[in-house]
Formats: C-alpha cells, structure tokens, sequence
C-alpha cells in the first residue's frame, strides 16, 4: 500500500481513496463475506421475483402442471426476419414425453417496460400466470385472481 505524508503533520498516513483520487477504498465497499457482492444485483432481484411467483402458482397447481423447468435470461434471441413491434417477454415450449415443459422469462424486456418496483411485480405475475394458463389451456384469471384485478 503506498503511504502518502500528511501536509500539516508530516506524518505518513495509509491511502483512503483509489490511486486516482476518486473514490473510497477499504470496508465501506469491500464485501464482509469475500466472494459475495455486499449488494445484491437486479438480476439476483429479479430472480428472487420470479422464483417468489413460479413457487406459488407450484403450489397450487403442480398436479395438472406435471414437470416444468422455469429460467429467467436477460434478452430474447430473435431471428433477423422478425416483424413485430414488440419483443417477447417470456417463451413457452411444450414438453412432449419425458421432456419437460421450458418457461423462459426474459428479464431486460420487463424491466424496461416497469416505472418502478410495484410495476415489476405485477409485471412478472401477469406475464408467469398468462404463460401457465396458455400451457394449462385456461384463462389466466383462473390460475391466479390477481391478474384479473383492474388497478
């Protein structure tokens, strides 16, 4: 660590800042557990989300559900000759035989689209409960009431 000599004292004293001189350095930013960031990310808010909504719909619904795999990535990948508007916010493929279903919520599409954190959740309930219903074949107000709700 270079030692830098205080002006009024003369004494030497340990660097506070970053080598050029912007910033703290030292307990106020390094983690308390090394390895693990001191804040969580959005991802790993989102994620939490997501996983908050999928347990509860699993609750309620896993024996006409059977086996589906759930994940969250950041973006869609669209083919070149894509036409529409919008970009997807979630993708659904149906299992076939010892296959699983696959939901795929795709999180910088919904965040884009959310003014704020209340947003986001009723953004990520409407797009998982539409999605289940699409693949249970009935309306999302049945697999949870929520989505019905006006604001």
């Amino acid at each position: 660590m270079a030692q830098h000599r205080d002006p009024a004292s003369g004494r030497r004293r340990g660097r506070t800042r970053d080598r050029r001189d912007r910033g703290m350095r030292g307990p106020a930013v390094l983690p308390r557990r090394p390895g693990t960031p001191e804040t969580r990310t959005r991802r790993d808010r989102f994620d939490d989300l997501v996983l908050a909504v999928v347990t509860d719909i699993e609750e309620r619904w896993q024996e006409h559900l059977g086996l589906v795999e759930y994940a969250v990535e950041d973006t869609p990948q669209v083919p070149d000759d894509w036409e529409s508007a919008t970009v997807p916010l979630a993708s659904l493929v149906r299992g076939s035989g010892a296959t699983p279903s696959r939901l795929v919520v795709f999180r910088r599409p919904i965040e884009h689209r959310c003014a704020g954190r209340s947003d986001l959740e009723a953004m990520v309930l409407t797009v998982v409960v539409e999605q289940v219903a699409e693949l249970l074949g009935v309306a999302p107000e049945v697999v949870d009431p929520r989505v019905g709700e006006d604001d």
